[in-house]
């Protein structure tokens, strides 16, 4: 079974996020970036599916800017065998990453597509959806649980009332929660022997994709800081500030 990991390179989580002082975005310069923690999350998955000699291979792919390198080395590192980078300098929406996923899936015949439910940058939840519409494959959103079985694999996935688990025929997308595993710490032997592992280069156009935004962003601006509470003595008095504030009647 050959499995397709696609990863992004986000702001990392522990940085504080700065949006620009002309509000057109977010502050990306000299900020750190790392590897998508939901995707960090895929990158592992993947592994324990290696290591447990379900997958055969797995194939790491990212789409973004060239310093992506750096995040498909990490995803290597991790135990991945070889990374794929569409480099572009356009900020790709869900469905330019999703149709160059499936040219990529098409072309690498994977059995199975793991990626992360969201980023946390966009928090955009659309990708892996779209991807397997555009497949026209079986989906698993949300998993908590991967067990694949011969022609099939068995997800259970984190819904609002619990648990689902649901059984899709391969080749199939799954997408992953924060509770299907953890991730691991990259070794420094595993660091060095990801350096010499293959990293193929293409562009959108390689593969006949308009990757242009079909959004614009009108303005980014931090959340309305809230005021200070107060501490009050008595329930009645609580009852009183509430009525004045109009919270209750």
């Amino acid at each position: 079974m050959k499995v397709l990991v696609p990863v992004k390179r986000v702001v990392d989580y522990n940085v504080k996020v700065r949006v620009k002082p002309d509000q057109s975005g977010v502050e990306l310069a000299n900020v750190k970036m790392s590897m998508n923690p939901f995707d960090e999350i895929a990158v592992e998955e993947a592994v324990r599916l290696k290591e447990k000699g379900i997958a055969t291979e797995v194939v790491v792919v990212s789409i973004g800017v060239q310093q992506s390198q750096e995040t498909i080395r990490t995803a290597l590192a991790m135990g991945a065998d070889r990374g794929i980078l569409v480099t572009t300098d356009v900020a790709v929406e869900p469905l330019g990453v999703a149709k160059l996923l499936a040219k990529i899936a098409a072309e690498e015949a994977p059995q199975l597509v793991i990626l992360g439910k969201q980023a946390i940058d966009d928090d955009s939840n659309q990708t892996g959806q779209m991807l397997a519409a555009l497949l026209g494959w079986a989906q698993g959103t949300f998993a908590s649980k991967v067990e694949p079985s011969g022609d099939k694999v068995t997800v259970t996935r984190e819904v609002d009332g619990g648990l689902e688990t649901v059984s899709l025929k391969l080749p199939a997308v799954v997408t992953t929660d924060l509770r299907l595993n953890e991730p691991r710490y990259a070794s420094l032997p595993n660091i060095m022997k990801a350096k010499s592992k293959p990293i193929a280069t293409k562009t959108p156009d390689d593969y006949g994709i308009d990757v242009a935004p079909r959004l614009t962003t009108v303005k980014v601006a931090e959340p309305a800081k809230r005021s200070a509470g107060i501490k009050v003595k008595t329930v009645d008095e609580l009852i009183s500030n509430l009525k004045n504030a109009g919270v209750i009647a």
